[in-house]
Parts: C-alpha cells; sequence; structure tokens
C-alpha cells in the first residue's frame, strides 16, 4: 500500500487562493495522484479546528489553527468547503469521489486532547483538572483569554503555565473516566459511517493501549476499518499491534537513521539495526520521509535538492512490504520555501509553489522519479511480498565495500529475485565488490557470489538475479 497524505488546505491553496478546498481534489488531480500508485490518500485536517473564526487568538496556532486543535469532532472545517452550510455533504462527495477511482480514504482522529474552546458534550469530568489554578496562556499573560480552573495542556503539562513550546492550544483528555471512551467510540463510529475507510491516529501512543485493544474491537463489530498509530515508543510497538492497530510509524527507526546518516555522517549499516530492533515487526511499519511534521527533504533546512533525497527515499520504499507514504509537494520536490524551519506551515495559509509550476523541468524530473519507484515498487513481487535479506554482514570493509556509505540487500519471491546497492555519498562515485553469502544463495535459487557495481554519487543499483545470468535495471 503507498499511502498519499493530502492536506487540503495547502494543496489547492495558491496566491490568489488562500485556503485549498475539497473541490480542488478534483476527478483529475485524483488521477493524478493514482500515477504514483497510490491506493490510500489521507485527508489531514478535515475535523473542525482552532481557528481565527472558532477560537481566542491567545490560545491558537498560526492564524488557521493546528488540526490537531479539534473545536467540534463532528464537524467539517468550514475552510475547506466551497459553500460552507454545506461542508459536510461536500466532504462526503469528496470521499465519493475519490472512492470512484479505486483509492480508500483515512482521516485523522485526535483521541489525546482537544482545543481548550472545545464545542461540544466534553465536561470537567473528561479532563484533568488543576484545582484552584488559573490558566495562564504563553502568549498573552492572562489578559485575552481566561479559563479557570486551568486544564493540563495536551502533552501531558499538568502546569497551569505552558511555554511556547508546548501544546497550550489544547487540553489533555482523561481515560480515567470510562465516559471518555464512550464518546470517543461514538465519534469514530460516526466518522465510519461517512465512509472513511480508516485513521491515521495523532499521538496514539499518549492513550492507554486498553483503550484501543476496547475500542478498535467494538468499531470494527461493524466497520472493516484500518488504523495507523502514531507512535515513537518502540517498547509499545508489539502491545499496539496486539491491541489491533494494523501499521505503526516508523520514525524513530527508519526515519531517524536516515536523517542522521545525511545531516551527522552515521554509518550506512546501522540500517541494520533498524529492523533487528524491530522483532519481526518490519511489515507492520508505515515508512515515509516526509510528512506535515518533518522537514521538507529539498528546503534549505535539510538536504538542498530533491534528488539529494533519492538514496534516502529510495530504501524507505523498497526495504519491507509496509506501506510507504508521501507528503503532498514531496513529488515535485517542495522546498517550503520561505519557512524559518523548511516545513510547510500546518498553522496558517500558505500555498506549495511545486504544485503550482508543475511543468518545470526539475520538478517534472523530480515527478518522474516518484512516479518510476513507486511503479517499480508495486510491479515487482519481491518487493510486494517477497523476502528480505540484509547483506552487510558479508561485507565488511576489507572486502572492497564500504559500509560507511553504502548498503546492500537482497529481496525475493519465487522467479523475482532483485539485488539493490544504495550509495549513500551525494559527492563520491563508489565502485564496491558486493558478496552473496552461501545461504542467501540458496535462499534466492541460483546467483553468483559476487557482483562488481558502479554507484554513482548517491547512485542505487537494482540487478534482476537468476540462475541464468543477472540483468542490471537501474
Amino acid at each position: 500500500m503507498i499511502i498519499y497524505q493530502l492536506f487540503p488546505r495547502v494543496y489547492g491553496a495558491t496566491p490568489e487562493k488562500r485556503c485549498g478546498a475539497f473541490s480542488d481534489i478534483s476527478d483529475d488531480e485524483i488521477e493524478r495522484i493514482k500515477t504514483l500508485s497510490v491506493s490510500c490518500i489521507w485527508l489531514t485536517g478535515v475535523i473542525r479546528h482552532s481557528g481565527w473564526r472558532d477560537t481566542n487568538p491567545a490560545v491558537t496556532k498560526g492564524k488557521a489553527g493546528s488540526p490537531y486543535a479539534i473545536v467540534d469532532y463532528y464537524d467539517i472545517d468550514p475552510d475547506l468547503a466551497d459553500n460552507e452550510d454545506n461542508r459536510m455533504s461536500e466532504f462526503e462527495a469528496t470521499i465519493e469521489r475519490i472512492h470512484s477511482h479505486g483509492l480508500k480514504v483515512i482521516i485523522d482522529f485526535v483521541p489525546n486532547h482537544l482545543a481548550r474552546e472545545y464545542r461540544g458534550d466534553f465536561n470537567d469530568d473528561n479532563f484533568y483538572i488543576l484545582p484552584d489554578q488559573r490558566f495562564y496562556a504563553p502568549t498573552d499573560n492572562g489578559i485575552m483569554y481566561f479559563e479557570f480552573p486551568a486544564k493540563a495542556t495536551g502533552n501531558d503539562v499538568f502546569s497551569p503555565t505552558p511555554t511556547l513550546n508546548d501544546w497550550y492550544d489544547t487540553v489533555k483528555l482523561n481515560y480515567n473516566n470510562r465516559d471518555t471512551w464512550q464518546k470517543m467510540l461514538r465519534i469514530i463510529q460516526f466518522w465510519c459511517s461517512k465512509g472513511v475507510d480508516g485513521f491515521r491516529v495523532d499521538m496514539a501512543e499518549m492513550v492507554p493501549v486498553e483503550f484501543w485493544h476496547w475500542m478498535i474491537s467494538e468499531v470494527r463489530k461493524s466497520y472493516k476499518v484500518m488504523m495507523i498509530a502514531e507512535i515513537y515508543q518502540p517498547n509499545l510497538y508489539q502491545s499496539f499491534i496486539e491491541a489491533g492497530f494494523d501499521y505503526l510509524y516508523d520514525k524513530v527507526g527508519l526515519y531517524n537513521t536516515l536523517e542522521n546518516i545525511y545531516r551527522y555522517g552515521q554509518r550506512a549499516d546501522t540500517v541494520t539495526e533498524v529492523w533487528k530492533g524491530l522483532n519481526g515487526l518490519d511489515d507492520r511499519m508505515l515508512r515515509f520521509m516526509e510528512n506535515h511534521d518533518e522537514v521538507r527533504l529539498a528546503s534549505k533546512c535539510f538536504m538542498g535538492r530533491p534528488d539529494n533525497a533519492f538514496p534516502f527515499v529510495t530504501l524507505a520504499a523498497l526495504m519491507n512490504r509496509g506501506p510507504f507514504m508521501i507528503y503532498n509537494g514531496q513529488e515535485y520536490g517542495e522546498n517550503a520555501a520561505g519557512s524559518d524551519n523548511g516545513r510547510t506551515s500546518i498553522f496558517d495559509y500558505v500555498y506549495m509553489p511545486s504544485m503550482i509550476l508543475r511543468d518545470d523541468v526539475n520538478r517534472v524530473y523530480t515527478y518522474d522519479y516518484y512516479v518510476n519507484l513507486l511503479k517499480f515498487r508495486e510491479s515487482h513481487p519481491a518487493i510486494l511480498q517477497g523476502e528480505f535479506y540484509d547483506l552487510m554482514w558479508a561485507n565488511p570493509w576489507y572486502n572492497n565495500f564500504d559500509p560507511q556509505f553504502v548498503y546492500a540487500f537482497l529481496r525475493y519471491h519465487e522467479d523475482d529475485k532483485l539485488l539493490i546497492v544504495i550509495n549513500f555519498n551525494l559527492n563520491e562515485s563508489r565502485n564496491v565488490t558486493v558478496a552473496i553469502p552461501d545461504d542467501a544463495r540458496k535462499l534466492v535459487g541460483g546467483c553468483e557470489a559476487k557482483y562488481e557495481v558502479a554507484l554513482e554519487p548517491g547512485g542505487v543499483y537494482i540487478i534482476e538475479l537468476g540462475a541464468e545470468g543477472s540483468r542490471a535495471i537501474s
């Protein structure tokens, strides 16, 4: 499965149109997204959240507000509708339109926290109250916004004075109260009834795993729903899979390792420790190199150019059978120009120049790379169904191999057998000898004992293996 994360607010925005809408997700756009071999679209920030029209500026991040500070769990963000009075029907029509092209739809489920000015049936018993203490927003010294008694802030700050770095625009929900469980179940059932196929669960690890056991079991009595957990604690991975999650974020594993290889010169062979540390959960991990939280690959704050990211994206896409995700604009090398932190803001009304200037030759080149890579991924049983064999143990420094920058592995399934070799050094070529140990040759079913590979800077070399010979395909 390949997931395309689409943030409607910025997806259709232009210099003339400050905010994108559901209507920008047209039939033509859905077909364009399908050329990336996408099977599922994640619509980000569609539930009504904080912003200029709903919440006090003192507890609102940016003008548009955070899509993770929910104001009304049962409503749609009015900004996304052509006619805001028909916003729910426009959302439902968008789901139907995406489904008509054979794609699934997931949205965010935000169970850990709400906007401070949430409208709905939650009461003090559903929150953590700080008795006899007044809340002070870090933005206004208590002049503009009044809250008494104070509620705990969403990122587990049990203080009436959160900082600007905290999620001060949110309040944390209390799952010690079973009423909170029931209310959250009704919310997720509501969105399932609208035709949503699944949920990317925001900060799932901050909610007790016992709740997930119960809730996922309950909702699946009526709906076949896909659940993806945003989670950053590897010691919780197994328990969240057992609770019913289909996939988990692989942020602290593969993403952080590849980031460290680029930024800090971490050795390429440390990728081996990533899959070893997963203890067999590789296929349940969602791999990505961009999402709304991360720095844009092509930004000046990260890799500077979209093609510098190619070897890293290739590894993330081809290493395992689990799902892979790209973020809107990534396929055109969006660089968040004008941003101080290299991110496309989720708090303000912004647009992505790369999505407007798609015919630029450099953007076309980047788009073609993603089309070809993801088409390759989806067309090879060795990737979709096959096994993985890490070759790094058999290729030390002294064997004409460079584990500082080069990573090599096998993917194989029946007659489809691939040797993939990646050079993470963006400035120097590498001529390496890749040894295939005897046990790997038996598993693959016949190949040579070694391969001479010439790698360009940042190059990826893929060889189709066979008993009667081998063929380089990249």
